[in-house]
């Protein structure tokens, strides 16, 4: 539980981020709020794909 609430928190950071510089890039706050989003799916995918992945490794 600890680990994905931490996977969850990295990912919200990492959509910040992307947001803020998508804003100071001269982005529109839709546009910025789009990469955000894109970027919180990009990060949870990888995720689960690496764990999914490590699980197949291990077992």
């Amino acid at each position: 539980m600890l680990t994905a609430s931490l996977i969850v928190v990295l990912a919200v950071l990492a959509a910040a981020g992307a947001g803020k510089l998508a804003r100071l890039d001269g982005a529109t706050y839709p546009a910025a709020l789009q990469r955000a989003a894109i970027t919180f799916a990009a990060v949870l995918t990888l995720v689960a794909t690496l764990t999914t992945a490590l699980v197949a490794v291990l077992a």
